[in-house]
């Protein structure tokens, strides 16, 4: 158990980041999630994790927006006390798209979303981790950082600067004991794979899913209980690390 323990989770309201958000709540963390849109969606989160016991509470926020993340931590602060764990779960793409074809508006968008979030929100966690010697932050990274695939271009390059991010944040911090790692999903069942899938006929989305070794598309619970093993003190001797569960990986 967490004891207590405090969590911020980014884009908390559906699928990987609500699992983060469950599972974690269920373990005993406080815990405090943004959402962009569907206040519908987050207040369902909020329900279920009350149904369940635990206690978590949602805060529109968009992680493209720089200004937002010294008030996100300072709401986390002001109604727990203290800041033990980030996840930066936050992300969005642009499937099916050459890099020539990127819009500008778009590449920008992404690169907003997936990098400069966690990299403001990261400066916003460190002041008070740093204060009290400890902390965790769990970058969602993805399995396309190995894959290098056509048509995925600003969020390759978005997920590939964030796992240099880590790797180089966890030399940085490690001395103030504050640990950084990556979870890199391959397939996993949520809005966005579903997006991605659309792009392809029905075969070639089949075959995406029969060329990963385990056979199957991931549950979003899966990557959470990697978040979860990474935050816990079973990972003690973790950091700097980009941990893949992606079922083996996709062939294709």
């Amino acid at each position: 158990m967490s004891m207590g323990k405090i969590a911020l989770v980014t884009g908390g309201s559906r699928g990987i980041g609500r699992a983060v958000v469950e599972l974690l709540a269920g373990r005993g963390y406080r815990v405090m999630f943004t959402y962009l849109n569907n206040r519908e969606q987050a207040d369902e989160v909020v329900a279920a994790v009350a149904a369940a016991g635990g206690e978590a509470r949602a805060m529109r926020a968009d992680a493209a927006d720089a200004g937002a993340a010294p008030g996100v931590v300072r709401s986390v602060i002001d109604a727990w006390g203290r800041i033990d764990v980030l996840v930066n779960n936050a992300g969005t793409h642009l499937p099916g798209v050459t890099i020539a074809d990127t819009p500008a508006a778009e590449w920008d968008r992404i690169i907003r979303t997936n990098l400069y979030g966690p990299f403001h929100l990261v400066q916003a966690a460190l002041v008070p981790m740093r204060e009290h010697g400890s902390g965790n932050i769990v970058n969602i990274s993805s399995n396309v950082t190995q894959r290098f695939p056509a048509g995925y271009g600003a969020y390759t390059v978005s997920k590939s600067a964030l796992d240099t991010m880590t790797r180089i944040l966890s030399k940085e911090e490690g001395p103030n004991g504050i640990r950084i790692n990556a979870v890199a999903p391959g397939p996993i069942r949520t809005d966005m794979l579903a997006e991605a899938l659309d792009g392809l006929d029905s075969e070639k989305a089949r075959a995406f899913t029969a060329s990963v070794p385990l056979r199957r598309a991931g549950e979003p619970v899966e990557i959470a209980e990697a978040v979860a093993f990474l935050i816990s003190d079973a990972a003690s001797y973790m950091t700097g690390q980009i941990v893949y569960v992606n079922g083996g990986g996709p062939g294709g």
